[in-house]
């Protein structure tokens, strides 16, 4: 193996680690023997638990910038766009109901620590809000599209949280019902919009 596969071995196992765990439950024992390493072997690529926490925050970054690349690659229509994020909460819904969501379960963590590393974290969210901002740009929200992307992160993280409480996959179910249908109502209102501009401007 690698010196690289080997690095990327280490990063994969930490994140699942950190997101079943918790960063401050993990220790670096716990993940040296997940990938069945040595500890003099562990210590060649990682000198510190908190070097790999930074590299699975990057990890994390780069994994969500290729799947917003990728929606955007597969969809022309900024609101199916959009309905992928929302439906992350089913996809994914196995894990969060077990674990919460990994980005807001891990920032939450390292806010609570006053970690150095809580800045990087929080960048998964920036993402996210960007994306999310410039999609509602798209459907036409121009002066709403930040208050509409942050709404609907508040939305999405308030259902992860009571998933992982509950257990209630009907629940999530319904919630991303909801948020559908509270998308198509902002898509339907922007479309509203620019029909009243055109028929005062072909007036």
């Amino acid at each position: 193996m690698s010196g690289a596969t080997t690095r990327a071995h280490i990063v994969d196992a930490a994140d699942q680690l950190f997101y079943q765990h918790g960063y401050e439950h993990t220790s670096f024992a716990a993940i040296a023997d997940a990938v069945q390493l040595s500890r003099g072997n562990f210590y060649y690529h990682f000198k510190s638990k908190d070097d790999i926490l930074d590299a699975v925050i990057s990890a994390r970054l780069a994994r969500t910038k290729h799947m917003l690349e990728q929606w955007e690659a597969e969809e022309v229509d900024p609101a199916c766009r959009v309905r992928k994020f929302v439906h992350i909460l089913l996809t994914n819904r196995v894990d969060i109901q077990s674990y919460g969501c990994p980005v807001g379960t891990l920032t939450t963590e390292l806010a609570k620590l006053r970690h150095a590393s809580f800045a990087e974290a929080n960048g998964l969210f920036t993402l996210f809000r960007a994306w999310l901002r410039d999609q509602f740009v798209l459907l036409g929200h121009d002066a709403a599209a930040d208050s509409l992307a942050m709404h609907l992160l508040a939305f999405s993280q308030g259902v992860a949280t009571l998933a992982n409480a509950f257990l209630d996959e009907e629940f999530v179910r319904r919630e991303v019902q909801q948020m559908c249908d509270w998308l198509s109502a902002q898509t339907a209102t922007a479309e509203r919009g620019v029909h009243g501009r055109h028929e005062q401007t072909s007036a």
